[in-house]
């Protein structure tokens, strides 16, 4: 059994059944961190002394029969925008003050009540403004799954999606502003899921564009990814957005299958930028689904997926310019050039331009609430490519958007999860559901998962023989 790629779920099991300690589990992960991170740059931070000593205290619950949940001993980490207390938040990059903060972020806290126990900080796209992955300023981090060359491991959540993909790490969390949860995943080959607004709080989570921002999880397995957004949902004082929204069910259905639900996807004239490899993964999933008794409707998209996508970035743009004007124009300013120069647009748009984008998007949501109707979810691809060689990308635009952010502009929540690779490279899809429906797309993602006997598969070159240290004092003078 090789614990660094087993499902949270799983990991929760064998502790509950007394196959080894949450010590033993956390020291065995912080020594995959110690020997892989120096290549792979997932994490920013690591707190080896803090997660084993929580990890102890796991143990000692347990051994009471005081486990706080199927979670409990069971490690995770945070994208670089989560206050945690006692460290700062640098968002990936050297223009915020370093500051420790005085409480960790609500979602943070919500898997800390369950006994997860945090491994550390990884690594983000500068304030979360792209998603290539890249980052100049603090590190890019490398995905994993080519071992011969460095490629982009998608972003904003890159380091996430990498620490999850590599066997670092079972969960990690992430956040999504146009699909920076959704690309990681699909480029590291795990599963993301952009919640609906509202369901997870975002108190303590550094913003980007608050009409925007949600915060998911990232896994290897769907059910892990459907209970830790049962953990994470509920009324966050610091989040408005919140208020009055009930909890929902993530897991219930989960393993109805999907006969008799209708499916709709674009045309593939909608999807021309999607390279061929792409495109041929997802004709494969739709005719899984099919044969899995769902009803697949191909309609086309009442516009363009790129003009979503323009939208999108235009009110983003204006959000994170009012945010982080203070720190671009700041002489000398420590932001990286092209994250400045892309944030710079929102100068030249004003209040009357804003308001109008945001009209723009009301008449969006109408049209396609019209083109919504009488289907259970929405696929498309999660990428239109696969990951591509990290040299000379980072002021290359990237195309992600163009498939992910019609889901935060519409406000749908929207689970990437892998279809198989593409000339040795993950390929994904993404299943949109509307808002608050967040447990359909659990669901269609586990009927995929189940009938593929498996959708993650670990990367070559991260094998590591399986060893359990009992004597995890090694690993207590871990950075």
């Amino acid at each position: 059994m090789d614990i660094a790629f087993l499902s949270a779920t799983d990991l929760g099991r064998a502790l509950a059944q007394g196959e080894f300690t949450s010590e033993a589990l956390v020291s065995e992960l912080l020594s995959r961190i110690q020997t892989y991170n120096p290549k792979l740059n997932a994490f920013v931070e690591v707190y080896g002394e803090p997660a084993l000593l929580a990890a102890r205290e796991s143990d000692r619950r347990r051994s009471r029969n005081q486990t706080r949940g199927p979670l409990d001993g069971v490690p995770f980490a945070a994208k670089d925008l989560f206050d945690v207390e006692g460290y700062p938040t640098l968002a990936g990059s050297k223009a915020l003050a370093a500051k420790a903060a005085t409480q960790s972020a609500t979602a943070v806290r919500r898997l800390l009540a369950e006994g997860m126990v945090l491994l550390g900080k990884t690594h983000t796209v500068e304030f979360a403004y792209g998603s290539w992955g890249t980052n100049p300023s603090c590190g890019t981090p490398i995905n994993p799954r080519d071992p011969l060359v460095q490629r982009v491991p998608g972003g904003s959540s890159s380091g996430s999606g990498v620490a999850v993909a590599a066997g670092l790490v079972p969960v990690a969390l992430g956040t999504d502003t146009g699909g920076s949860v959704r690309s990681p995943s699909a480029l590291c080959g795990v599963i993301g899921m952009k919640t609906s607004l509202g369901l997870i709080g975002r108190g303590g989570v550094q913003p980007l564009a608050l009409v925007f921002d949600a915060v998911g999880p990232m896994t290897r397995s769907v059910e892990d990814a459907a209970l830790i957004q049962a953990a994470l949902q509920g009324e966050d004082p610091e989040d408005p957005s919140t208020f009055g929204v009930p909890r929902s069910n993530s897991l219930v259905d989960l393993d109805k299958g999907v006969a008799g639900l209708t499916l709709r996807y674009p045309s593939m004239e909608n999807l021309k930028s999607a390279e061929p490899g792409v495109l041929e993964r997802f004709k494969e999933t739709l005719a899984d689904l099919e044969a899995m008794g769902a009803v697949l409707d191909e309609v086309p998209l009442p516009r363009p997926l790129e003009a979503y996508a323009t939208l999108t970035a235009n009110i983003t743009t204006v959000e994170a310019w009012n945010r982080y004007q203070h720190v671009v124009e700041k002489e000398p300013s420590l932001v990286d050039p092209e994250i400045a120069t892309r944030m710079s647009r929102g100068k030249t748009m004003s209040i009357a331009d804003y308001l109008g984008y945001l009209e723009q998007r009301r008449l969006m949501q109408t049209e396609f609430h019209r083109y919504f109707a009488g289907a259970n979810a929405i696929l498309l691809p999660s990428s239109p490519i696969t990951a591509k060689p990290i040299e000379g990308i980072h002021t290359t635009n990237a195309p992600f958007g163009i498939f992910t952010r019609l889901a935060n502009l519409m406000d749908l929540a929207s689970l990437s999860i892998p279809m198989g690779d593409a000339e040795g490279l993950p390929t994904a899809v993404q299943i949109m559901v509307r808002r608050y429906a967040d447990p359909m797309a659990y669901r269609v993602a586990r009927a995929l998962e189940v009938q593929r006997g498996g959708l993650f598969t670990p990367p070559r070159g991260y094998e590591q023989p399986h060893r359990i240290v009992a004597e995890s004092a090694l690993y207590a003078g871990f950075p």
